[in-house]
Protein backbone atom coordinates (compact mmCIF):
# COMPACT_ATOMS: atom_id res chain seq x y z
CA UNK A 1 0.00 0.00 0.00
CA UNK A 2 2.68 1.93 0.80
CA UNK A 3 4.67 1.69 -2.02
CA UNK A 4 1.56 2.67 -4.36
CA UNK A 5 0.82 6.01 -2.85
CA UNK A 6 3.94 7.21 -2.88
CA UNK A 7 4.02 6.39 -7.02
CA UNK A 8 0.30 8.42 -7.00
CA UNK A 9 2.51 11.25 -4.74
CA UNK A 10 5.18 11.49 -7.55
CA UNK A 11 2.82 11.33 -10.20
CA UNK A 12 0.85 13.72 -9.30
CA UNK A 13 4.08 16.18 -8.60
CA UNK A 14 5.15 15.85 -12.49
CA UNK A 15 1.35 16.12 -13.84
CA UNK A 16 1.25 19.91 -11.69
CA UNK A 17 4.63 20.71 -13.14
CA UNK A 18 3.71 18.98 -16.70
CA UNK A 19 5.88 16.74 -16.54
CA UNK A 20 9.01 18.49 -16.00
CA UNK A 21 11.08 18.96 -12.54
CA UNK A 22 11.65 22.54 -11.32
CA UNK A 23 15.16 23.12 -11.10
CA UNK A 24 14.78 26.69 -9.69
CA UNK A 25 12.66 25.41 -6.32
CA UNK A 26 15.36 26.00 -4.18
CA UNK A 27 16.95 28.65 -5.46
CA UNK A 28 17.74 32.06 -3.44
CA UNK A 29 18.26 35.52 -4.45
CA UNK A 30 21.83 36.27 -3.93
CA UNK A 31 21.93 40.26 -3.32
CA UNK A 32 26.27 40.47 -3.45
CA UNK A 33 25.94 38.55 -7.03
CA UNK A 34 25.59 41.44 -9.35
CA UNK A 35 25.97 41.24 -13.55
CA UNK A 36 29.17 43.76 -12.77
CA UNK A 37 31.11 40.86 -11.15
CA UNK A 38 33.28 39.48 -13.23
CA UNK A 39 33.88 35.53 -12.06
CA UNK A 40 36.98 34.80 -13.97
CA UNK A 41 39.00 37.46 -12.55
CA UNK A 42 41.78 36.47 -10.58
CA UNK A 43 42.06 39.20 -8.05
CA UNK A 44 45.53 39.07 -6.40
CA UNK A 45 46.22 38.60 -2.28
CA UNK A 46 46.72 41.42 -0.88
CA UNK A 47 46.50 42.03 3.24
CA UNK A 48 46.29 45.63 3.59
CA UNK A 49 43.27 45.00 1.66
CA UNK A 50 41.33 42.72 4.18
CA UNK A 51 42.49 39.85 2.95
CA UNK A 52 43.83 37.32 5.88
CA UNK A 53 42.99 33.52 6.89
CA UNK A 54 40.80 32.91 9.54
CA UNK A 55 42.94 32.16 12.72
CA UNK A 56 45.72 34.18 10.92
CA UNK A 57 47.65 31.85 9.73
CA UNK A 58 48.19 28.42 8.21
CA UNK A 59 47.55 25.73 10.46
CA UNK A 60 49.80 23.25 8.73
CA UNK A 61 53.41 23.31 7.06
CA UNK A 62 53.25 22.34 3.14
CA UNK A 63 56.26 21.31 1.34
CA UNK A 64 57.59 20.38 -2.10
CA UNK A 65 60.92 19.02 -3.24
CA UNK A 66 62.09 18.42 -6.97
CA UNK A 67 65.46 16.84 -8.37
CA UNK A 68 67.26 18.56 -10.83
CA UNK A 69 70.34 17.57 -12.94
CA UNK A 70 73.84 17.37 -12.42
CA UNK A 71 74.62 20.08 -15.22
CA UNK A 72 72.56 22.48 -13.00
CA UNK A 73 73.92 22.44 -10.18
CA UNK A 74 76.59 25.60 -11.17
CA UNK A 75 74.08 27.41 -12.33
CA UNK A 76 71.64 27.13 -9.23
CA UNK A 77 74.55 27.73 -6.83
CA UNK A 78 74.70 31.35 -8.81
CA UNK A 79 71.14 31.92 -8.74
CA UNK A 80 69.83 30.88 -5.53
CA UNK A 81 70.37 34.16 -3.37
CA UNK A 82 67.67 35.84 -6.09
CA UNK A 83 65.54 33.18 -5.70
CA UNK A 84 65.71 33.11 -2.26
CA UNK A 85 65.00 37.13 -1.92
CA UNK A 86 62.36 37.01 -4.48
CA UNK A 87 60.40 34.24 -2.10
CA UNK A 88 61.17 35.93 1.10
CA UNK A 89 58.61 38.86 0.36
CA UNK A 90 56.01 36.10 -0.19
CA UNK A 91 57.08 34.61 3.69
CA UNK A 92 58.23 30.94 1.88
CA UNK A 93 61.42 29.04 3.00
CA UNK A 94 63.37 27.85 0.23
CA UNK A 95 66.72 24.84 0.35
CA UNK A 96 69.05 23.95 -1.82
CA UNK A 97 70.40 20.57 -1.26
CA UNK A 98 73.73 20.00 -3.54
CA UNK A 99 74.10 16.67 -1.82
CA UNK A 100 70.85 15.03 -2.89
CA UNK A 101 70.53 17.37 -5.95
CA UNK A 102 67.40 18.97 -4.90
CA UNK A 103 65.10 22.02 -4.25
CA UNK A 104 62.83 22.40 -1.59
CA UNK A 105 59.98 24.98 -0.61
CA UNK A 106 57.68 24.83 2.56
CA UNK A 107 55.49 27.28 4.39
CA UNK A 108 56.62 29.13 7.24
CA UNK A 109 54.20 30.53 10.41
CA UNK A 110 54.48 33.70 8.96
CA UNK A 111 52.68 32.50 5.21
CA UNK A 112 48.99 34.45 4.98
CA UNK A 113 48.94 33.60 0.96
CA UNK A 114 47.53 29.67 0.88
CA UNK A 115 48.01 29.39 -3.10
CA UNK A 116 51.75 30.99 -3.23
CA UNK A 117 53.02 27.62 -2.00
CA UNK A 118 51.84 26.07 -5.52
CA UNK A 119 53.23 28.77 -6.81
CA UNK A 120 56.66 28.36 -5.34
CA UNK A 121 56.46 24.40 -5.99
CA UNK A 122 56.21 25.46 -9.87
CA UNK A 123 58.54 27.58 -9.65
CA UNK A 124 61.69 24.86 -8.72
CA UNK A 125 60.16 22.56 -11.70
CA UNK A 126 60.95 25.32 -14.12
CA UNK A 127 64.15 26.32 -12.46
CA UNK A 128 65.00 22.12 -12.88
CA UNK A 129 64.11 22.31 -16.56
CA UNK A 130 66.54 24.83 -17.68
CA UNK A 131 64.23 27.68 -17.52
CA UNK A 132 66.39 30.91 -16.64
CA UNK A 133 65.99 32.26 -13.08
CA UNK A 134 64.56 35.97 -13.79
CA UNK A 135 62.01 34.21 -16.46
CA UNK A 136 61.07 31.40 -14.09
CA UNK A 137 60.16 33.78 -11.30
CA UNK A 138 57.90 35.46 -13.05
CA UNK A 139 55.63 32.54 -12.30
CA UNK A 140 54.87 33.85 -8.42
CA UNK A 141 52.77 36.13 -10.51
CA UNK A 142 48.93 35.48 -10.51
CA UNK A 143 48.72 36.16 -14.44
CA UNK A 144 51.30 33.81 -15.28
CA UNK A 145 50.65 30.11 -15.39
CA UNK A 146 52.89 26.77 -16.00
CA UNK A 147 52.58 23.59 -17.86
CA UNK A 148 55.85 20.70 -18.49
CA UNK A 149 54.23 18.50 -20.87
CA UNK A 150 56.20 15.47 -21.50
CA UNK A 151 57.03 13.99 -24.96
CA UNK A 152 59.77 11.60 -24.08
CA UNK A 153 56.97 8.13 -24.50
CA UNK A 154 55.15 9.58 -27.74
CA UNK A 155 56.77 8.22 -30.39
CA UNK A 156 58.73 5.30 -30.01
CA UNK A 157 61.39 5.36 -32.42
CA UNK A 158 64.25 7.65 -31.25
CA UNK A 159 65.82 9.29 -34.69
CA UNK A 160 61.52 9.84 -35.47
CA UNK A 161 61.26 11.77 -32.15
CA UNK A 162 64.32 13.70 -32.98
CA UNK A 163 63.52 14.74 -36.05
CA UNK A 164 59.83 15.78 -34.93
CA UNK A 165 61.07 17.47 -31.97
CA UNK A 166 63.58 19.76 -34.72
CA UNK A 167 60.18 19.99 -36.67
CA UNK A 168 58.70 22.08 -33.42
CA UNK A 169 61.75 24.18 -32.72
CA UNK A 170 62.11 25.24 -36.68
CA UNK A 171 64.88 25.96 -38.47
CA UNK A 172 66.91 28.49 -36.38
CA UNK A 173 63.72 28.18 -33.93
CA UNK A 174 61.76 30.44 -35.93
CA UNK A 175 59.24 27.81 -35.96
CA UNK A 176 59.27 28.08 -31.92
CA UNK A 177 59.67 31.99 -32.15
CA UNK A 178 56.27 32.56 -34.17
CA UNK A 179 54.37 30.12 -31.80
CA UNK A 180 55.52 31.97 -28.80
CA UNK A 181 54.18 35.59 -30.61
CA UNK A 182 50.55 33.90 -31.61
CA UNK A 183 50.15 32.30 -28.04
CA UNK A 184 52.08 34.66 -25.80
CA UNK A 185 53.26 32.27 -24.43
CA UNK A 186 56.90 31.77 -23.23
CA UNK A 187 58.08 27.77 -24.80
CA UNK A 188 61.25 25.73 -24.27
CA UNK A 189 62.19 22.21 -25.52
CA UNK A 190 64.52 20.67 -23.26
CA UNK A 191 65.71 17.18 -23.89
CA UNK A 192 62.06 15.12 -23.66
CA UNK A 193 59.79 17.63 -22.16
CA UNK A 194 58.21 21.33 -23.13
CA UNK A 195 58.05 24.00 -20.69
CA UNK A 196 55.30 26.74 -21.12
CA UNK A 197 54.88 29.43 -19.09
CA UNK A 198 52.01 32.08 -20.26
CA UNK A 199 48.19 32.06 -19.51
CA UNK A 200 45.59 29.32 -19.34
CA UNK A 201 44.26 29.85 -22.94
CA UNK A 202 47.78 30.29 -24.50
CA UNK A 203 48.99 26.94 -23.07
CA UNK A 204 46.04 25.08 -24.08
CA UNK A 205 46.64 25.78 -27.36
CA UNK A 206 50.76 24.93 -27.07
CA UNK A 207 49.73 22.08 -25.75
CA UNK A 208 47.45 20.94 -29.02
CA UNK A 209 50.29 21.81 -31.53
CA UNK A 210 52.89 20.18 -29.61
CA UNK A 211 51.03 16.75 -29.23
CA UNK A 212 50.01 16.94 -33.08
CA UNK A 213 53.52 17.72 -33.97
CA UNK A 214 54.55 14.56 -32.08
CA UNK A 215 51.53 12.56 -33.94
CA UNK A 216 53.31 13.81 -37.35
CA UNK A 217 51.09 16.99 -38.08
CA UNK A 218 53.57 19.65 -38.95
CA UNK A 219 53.19 22.61 -36.79
CA UNK A 220 53.14 25.31 -40.16
CA UNK A 221 49.37 23.75 -40.47
CA UNK A 222 48.15 25.05 -37.04
CA UNK A 223 50.34 27.99 -36.80
CA UNK A 224 48.31 29.41 -39.84
CA UNK A 225 45.55 28.38 -38.11
CA UNK A 226 46.06 30.79 -34.80
CA UNK A 227 46.99 33.41 -37.34
CA UNK A 228 43.67 33.31 -38.72
CA UNK A 229 42.04 33.14 -35.73
CA UNK A 230 43.85 35.79 -34.31
CA UNK A 231 42.61 38.20 -37.04
CA UNK A 232 39.32 36.96 -36.44
CA UNK A 233 39.09 37.77 -32.94
CA UNK A 234 39.39 41.60 -33.85
CA UNK A 235 36.22 41.58 -35.79
CA UNK A 236 32.95 42.09 -33.10
CA UNK A 237 30.71 41.19 -35.18
CA UNK A 238 32.16 37.39 -35.60
CA UNK A 239 31.49 37.34 -31.65
CA UNK A 240 29.22 35.16 -31.52
CA UNK A 241 29.33 33.20 -34.86
CA UNK A 242 31.28 30.09 -35.43
CA UNK A 243 34.15 30.26 -37.29
CA UNK A 244 35.05 26.98 -38.90
CA UNK A 245 34.18 28.28 -42.59
CA UNK A 246 37.29 30.50 -42.34
CA UNK A 247 39.74 27.91 -40.84
CA UNK A 248 41.76 25.64 -43.15
CA UNK A 249 40.84 21.56 -42.78
CA UNK A 250 44.22 20.27 -43.89
CA UNK A 251 43.19 16.29 -44.76
CA UNK A 252 46.05 13.83 -44.33
CA UNK A 253 47.70 12.18 -47.39
CA UNK A 254 48.55 8.69 -47.25
CA UNK A 255 52.17 9.44 -49.69
CA UNK A 256 53.61 6.24 -50.90
CA UNK A 257 56.97 5.50 -49.69
CA UNK A 258 60.39 5.54 -51.92
CA UNK A 259 60.98 1.86 -52.98
CA UNK A 260 64.93 0.95 -52.81
CA UNK A 261 67.12 1.43 -55.84
CA UNK A 262 67.07 -2.55 -56.73
CA UNK A 263 63.37 -3.28 -57.64
CA UNK A 264 63.38 0.12 -59.45
CA UNK A 265 65.90 -1.39 -61.63
CA UNK A 266 64.44 -4.67 -62.32
CA UNK A 267 61.08 -3.06 -62.95
CA UNK A 268 63.38 -1.07 -65.71
CA UNK A 269 64.84 -3.99 -66.82
CA UNK A 270 61.44 -5.91 -67.33
CA UNK A 271 60.13 -3.39 -68.89
CA UNK A 272 62.82 -2.44 -71.69
CA UNK A 273 63.15 -6.80 -72.32
CA UNK A 274 59.31 -6.42 -72.77
CA UNK A 275 59.41 -3.41 -75.19
CA UNK A 276 62.13 -4.88 -77.28
CA UNK A 277 60.16 -8.41 -77.05
CA UNK A 278 57.49 -7.17 -78.14
CA UNK A 279 59.55 -4.85 -81.13
CA UNK A 280 61.78 -7.91 -82.92
CA UNK A 281 58.89 -10.50 -82.19
CA UNK A 282 55.81 -8.26 -83.09
CA UNK A 283 52.64 -8.52 -81.69
CA UNK A 284 52.22 -12.66 -81.06
CA UNK A 285 55.45 -12.30 -78.62
CA UNK A 286 53.79 -9.39 -76.23
CA UNK A 287 53.46 -11.59 -73.63
CA UNK A 288 57.26 -13.43 -73.51
CA UNK A 289 58.21 -10.87 -70.91
CA UNK A 290 55.66 -10.87 -68.81
CA UNK A 291 56.13 -13.93 -65.84
CA UNK A 292 53.75 -16.63 -66.56
CA UNK A 293 50.91 -17.31 -63.84
CA UNK A 294 51.98 -20.21 -61.62
CA UNK A 295 49.19 -23.07 -61.04
CA UNK A 296 47.80 -22.94 -57.63
CA UNK A 297 48.41 -25.60 -55.39
CA UNK A 298 47.52 -25.85 -51.91
CA UNK A 299 50.80 -27.73 -50.50
CA UNK A 300 53.41 -25.52 -49.71
CA UNK A 301 56.79 -25.24 -51.16
CA UNK A 302 59.77 -27.92 -50.42
CA UNK A 303 61.98 -26.79 -47.64
CA UNK A 304 65.20 -26.06 -48.44
CA UNK A 305 68.36 -27.57 -47.03
CA UNK A 306 70.23 -25.91 -44.14
CA UNK A 307 73.69 -25.43 -44.54
CA UNK A 308 73.97 -28.03 -41.46
CA UNK A 309 72.06 -30.16 -44.60
CA UNK A 310 74.60 -29.52 -47.30
CA UNK A 311 77.61 -30.37 -45.01
CA UNK A 312 76.31 -33.54 -44.63
CA UNK A 313 75.75 -34.39 -48.10
CA UNK A 314 79.10 -32.90 -49.02
CA UNK A 315 80.75 -34.64 -46.14
CA UNK A 316 82.22 -31.69 -44.84
CA UNK A 317 80.47 -31.94 -41.06
CA UNK A 318 82.42 -34.96 -40.25
CA UNK A 319 85.72 -33.00 -40.71
CA UNK A 320 87.50 -31.10 -37.86
CA UNK A 321 87.99 -27.13 -38.36
CA UNK A 322 91.56 -27.27 -39.94
CA UNK A 323 90.75 -29.50 -42.04
CA UNK A 324 87.34 -27.37 -42.92
CA UNK A 325 89.63 -24.50 -43.22
CA UNK A 326 92.31 -25.89 -45.73
CA UNK A 327 89.66 -27.25 -48.34
CA UNK A 328 88.22 -23.83 -48.02
CA UNK A 329 91.88 -22.29 -48.73
CA UNK A 330 92.54 -24.97 -51.58
CA UNK A 331 88.93 -23.90 -53.31
CA UNK A 332 89.66 -20.43 -52.85
CA UNK A 333 93.42 -21.01 -54.72
CA UNK A 334 91.29 -22.70 -57.72
CA UNK A 335 88.93 -20.77 -58.05
CA UNK A 336 91.55 -17.42 -58.25
CA UNK A 337 93.83 -19.42 -60.67
CA UNK A 338 90.53 -19.95 -63.03
CA UNK A 339 89.87 -16.44 -62.81
CA UNK A 340 93.18 -15.19 -63.51
CA UNK A 341 93.45 -17.66 -65.95
CA UNK A 342 90.59 -15.65 -67.54
CA UNK A 343 91.54 -12.46 -67.49
CA UNK A 344 94.94 -13.67 -69.17
CA UNK A 345 93.20 -15.24 -72.22
CA UNK A 346 91.13 -11.81 -72.44
CA UNK A 347 94.04 -9.60 -72.28
CA UNK A 348 95.40 -12.14 -75.26
CA UNK A 349 92.52 -11.54 -77.10
CA UNK A 350 93.14 -7.64 -77.38
CA UNK A 351 96.23 -9.00 -79.71
CA UNK A 352 94.81 -11.22 -81.84
CA UNK A 353 93.43 -10.09 -85.78
CA UNK A 354 89.71 -9.73 -85.59
CA UNK A 355 89.98 -12.42 -88.75
CA UNK A 356 91.06 -14.70 -86.40
CA UNK A 357 88.81 -14.58 -83.74
CA UNK A 358 86.01 -14.67 -87.04
CA UNK A 359 87.65 -17.75 -88.01
CA UNK A 360 87.07 -19.47 -84.58
CA UNK A 361 83.31 -18.99 -84.64
CA UNK A 362 82.80 -19.98 -88.89
CA UNK A 363 84.41 -18.95 -91.64
CA UNK A 364 80.93 -17.65 -92.89
CA UNK A 365 82.50 -13.84 -93.25
CA UNK A 366 85.50 -14.71 -94.80
CA UNK A 367 84.10 -16.51 -96.78
CA UNK A 368 81.18 -13.95 -98.00
CA UNK A 369 84.30 -11.46 -98.59
CA UNK A 370 86.03 -13.98 -101.21
CA UNK A 371 82.90 -15.01 -103.13
CA UNK A 372 81.50 -11.48 -103.82
CA UNK A 373 85.26 -10.40 -104.95
CA UNK A 374 85.55 -13.19 -107.30
CA UNK A 375 82.29 -12.17 -108.64
CA UNK A 376 83.32 -9.18 -109.64
CA UNK A 377 86.94 -10.03 -110.94
CA UNK A 378 89.67 -12.78 -111.01
CA UNK A 379 92.62 -11.14 -110.55
CA UNK A 380 91.20 -9.30 -107.48
CA UNK A 381 89.78 -12.85 -106.48
CA UNK A 382 93.30 -14.52 -106.45
CA UNK A 383 94.81 -11.28 -104.47
CA UNK A 384 92.40 -11.53 -101.87
CA UNK A 385 93.06 -15.34 -101.43
CA UNK A 386 96.69 -15.12 -101.25
CA UNK A 387 96.44 -12.11 -98.02
CA UNK A 388 94.19 -14.61 -96.40
CA UNK A 389 96.24 -17.41 -96.69
CA UNK A 390 99.74 -15.42 -95.24
CA UNK A 391 97.32 -14.60 -92.43
CA UNK A 392 96.84 -17.84 -91.34
CA UNK A 393 99.90 -18.83 -91.75
CA UNK A 394 101.99 -15.91 -89.34
CA UNK A 395 98.59 -16.66 -86.99
CA UNK A 396 99.63 -20.50 -86.73
CA UNK A 397 103.18 -19.89 -86.58
CA UNK A 398 102.33 -17.50 -83.19
CA UNK A 399 99.53 -19.45 -81.66
CA UNK A 400 101.48 -22.45 -81.58
CA UNK A 401 104.15 -21.38 -78.63
CA UNK A 402 100.94 -19.56 -76.82
CA UNK A 403 99.17 -23.29 -76.89
CA UNK A 404 102.12 -24.72 -75.39
CA UNK A 405 102.26 -22.19 -72.20
CA UNK A 406 99.01 -22.53 -71.91
CA UNK A 407 98.95 -26.54 -71.68
CA UNK A 408 102.26 -26.31 -69.72
CA UNK A 409 100.51 -23.72 -67.07
CA UNK A 410 97.51 -26.08 -66.76
CA UNK A 411 99.95 -28.52 -65.79
CA UNK A 412 101.69 -26.86 -63.57
CA UNK A 413 98.63 -25.42 -61.80
CA UNK A 414 97.25 -28.85 -61.65
CA UNK A 415 100.28 -30.67 -60.18
CA UNK A 416 100.50 -27.53 -57.05
CA UNK A 417 97.00 -28.16 -56.45
CA UNK A 418 97.71 -32.55 -55.53
CA UNK A 419 100.94 -31.49 -53.93
CA UNK A 420 98.91 -28.75 -51.59
CA UNK A 421 96.30 -31.62 -51.14
CA UNK A 422 98.79 -34.80 -50.77
CA UNK A 423 100.54 -32.80 -48.50
CA UNK A 424 97.77 -32.25 -45.81
CA UNK A 425 96.91 -35.82 -46.35
CA UNK A 426 100.73 -36.91 -44.96
CA UNK A 427 99.97 -34.49 -42.71
CA UNK A 428 96.86 -36.54 -41.16
CA UNK A 429 98.67 -39.61 -41.56
CA UNK A 430 101.22 -38.40 -39.43
CA UNK A 431 98.89 -36.63 -36.58
CA UNK A 432 97.64 -40.46 -36.52
CA UNK A 433 100.71 -42.19 -35.94
CA UNK A 434 101.53 -40.14 -33.19
CA UNK A 435 97.89 -40.43 -31.33
CA UNK A 436 98.38 -44.13 -31.87
CA UNK A 437 101.64 -44.36 -30.25
CA UNK A 438 100.16 -41.87 -27.09
CA UNK A 439 97.83 -44.94 -26.91
CA UNK A 440 99.91 -47.49 -26.38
Amino acid sequence: MSMESSSNIIDSRSEKNGGKKNHNKYRRDKPWDTADINHWEVSEWDENDGDALPGGRLLEESSFATLFPKYREKYLREVWPLVTRSLDRYKIACELNLVEGSMTVRTTRKTSDPYIILKARDLIKLLARSIPAPQALKILNDDYHCDILKIGGLVRNKERFVKRRQRLIGPDGATLKALELLTQCYILVQGNTVSVMGTHKGIKKVRTVVMECMKNIHPVYNIKRLMIMKELEKDPKLKDESWERFLPTFKKKNVQRRKPRQLIEEKQKMAAAASSGATSFGEGSKGAGTKKKKSYTPFPPAQLPSKIDKQLDSGEYFLSERDRKSKKLVEKQIASKEKSEEKRKAREREFVHPSLLGEDSGDGASGKSVEGVGEKGGDASKVNVSATEDVERLANKFAKPGKKRKSEESKTEDEDASDFVAGLEKKKSKKEKKKKKEKR
